[in-house]
């Protein structure tokens, strides 16, 4: 019988995969020996791999280049990485050696990008796609750039009462988005997106207030879909729709000439993942060229906002088992040593399910069982995973550690759960170690953050000055 953590893994999936490997009954992560890492850093311990972000940039890129050559499409394609995905000084580094744009969603985005400015890290050639609703502040920010000379800098406006409101700071002409409220999947709570201006207002939108003014250019037109790009109904009639208003607006608009997907494409969450990134690709270009073919006027230039796809992948986070209890015949629990609400806080907000792979004893008997955070709120849990609804890991015995690692854990995680700062119990944020590939292939190691320490959790809360 075969009833080995290997088995399971074997039989369920297909394995080796998605840079997931065996080595001595151990499991390797882009060929990292995890184990090791353990060894040198302990647990619990979050990792970026540094080389995975610009081979994702160069697979988006491959990929609009492949299926532009083959519908022969005549516009240009810009990969922008969406900066709210993580905004680490280590990933947007990374995005810009690779020659990545960048989209922005607040005010201190634009301090970030100014910093990077100083560094000579962009220029005043960059795209910069300034989104999200815009309070006063970002305005003046993005007004900043603007008559510093950034002349591919381009505000998209959230609303449209937005572009008056620039005329307080902006010194010279500049160039403009409008960001299009597009209908919500037919099982959410609203029909329409809370952000972007309607469809049957845009184009008499820009009849009245931006055609004809020399001071504002319309440059571009944004299209997001909040759950990503699938290959459903939902969303190629939401493409559909959006290129429709691109073609009415460019014929009034001979300046307008780039269109922006955002909403990137899925990240894989379990290792039986199969999503046709070409096909749907292809299908894309083909889609935006076969309308804008049909209704007489050039192909735009194409813009993706990639911020998963970009850098979930790069991440992952590690645990010991520290405890295990037997609270009723059905119910075993592996208690963790630290907390999902507080590390991985999208499992607890959204139900989101992670791939999630023990690290050692894979030759060990499997069982089922729950995994359990160690803040006392009921919700810090994991027990589910997205192919069968249960939690499988191998069987252990007296003192013998059991590691697990939950990956592509690179997006969001951080942001959402307040790195830095309080923790839900005040439980430590990890220990953060980026990874990296020196000249002769050789792994490094860098501690970026060491684990939080009583100290500062105090000056945050006010009991040390």
């Amino acid at each position: 019988m075969k009833n080995r953590y290997f088995d399971l893994i074997d039989q369920t999936f297909y394995f080796p995969s998605f840079d997931f490997n065996l080595d001595n009954d151990q499991l390797t992560f882009n060929d990292i020996p995890l184990m090791d890492v353990i060894e040198k850093f302990g647990t619990p311990l979050k990792i970026t791999y540094l080389p995975k972000i610009g081979e994702q940039i160069q697979k988006g890129r491959k990929l609009f280049a492949n299926a532009m050559k083959k519908a022969k499409y005549n516009g240009e394609y810009h990969y922008c990485y969406c900066t709210k995905s993580s905004q680490f000084s280590f990933v947007i580094h990374e995005v810009l050696k690779n020659k990545g744009q960048l989209e922005t969603s607040s005010s201190f985005d634009m301090d970030l990008l100014w910093h990077l400015y100083k560094e000579d890290m962009i220029s005043k050639k960059t795209y910069i796609v300034c989104n999200g609703f815009k309070q006063d502040d970002y305005i003046k920010k993005i007004c900043d750039f603007i008559n510093e000379g950034f002349e591919n800098i381009i505000p998209i406006l959230d609303s449209m009462d937005e572009l008056e409101r620039y005329d307080k700071f902006v010194k010279k002409p500049f160039q403009v988005g409008i960001r299009i409220a597009s209908e919500e999947e037919p099982n959410f709570e609203f029909y329409t997106s809370r952000l972007g201006v309607r469809y049957r207002d845009i184009v008499p939108f820009y009849e009245k207030k931006i055609a004809g003014n020399s001071r504002y250019k319309l440059k571009m037109l944004h299209f997001f879909i909040n759950t990503g790009i699938k290959d459903d109904t939902y969303y190629w009639s939401e493409l559909n729709k959006c290129v429709q208003v691109y073609c009415d607006l460019k014929k009034l608009c001979p300046e307008l000439d780039s269109f922006d997907i955002g909403g990137g494409f899925p990240v894989p969450n379990t290792l039986s993942f199969n999503y046709d990134y070409e096909y749907m690709t292809n299908e894309i270009v083909s889609t935006i060229k076969s309308l804008c073919n049909s209704n007489g006027i050039d192909e735009p230039n194409i813009f993706t906002e990639f911020g998963s796809f970009t850098v979930a992948e790069s991440g992952a986070a590690i645990y010991s088992i520290v405890s295990e209890k037997q609270q009723n015949d059905a119910e075993k629990w592996f208690m963790i040593d630290s907390s999902f609400i507080t590390t991985l806080p999208d499992t607890w907000g959204i139900g989101q399910r992670f791939i999630l792979l023990a690290i050692n004893h894979w030759h060990k008997e499997y069982q089922r069982v729950n995994l359990g955070g160690m803040t006392c709120d009921s919700q810090d849990y994991y027990n589910s995973e997205v192919d069968i609804n249960q939690v499988f890991l191998p069987k252990i015995a007296g003192k013998e550690k059991l590691y697990i690692g939950f990956f592509h854990t690179g997006a969001y995680q951080e942001s959402l759960g307040g790195y830095g700062g309080i923790q839900h119990c005040l439980v430590p944020a990890p220990k953060h170690v980026l990874i990296d590939l020196n000249k002769k292939g050789e792994f490094t190691y860098k501690v970026f953050a060491d684990k939080q320490n009583p100290e500062d959790m105090m000056k945050i809360l006010g009991f040390k000055k």
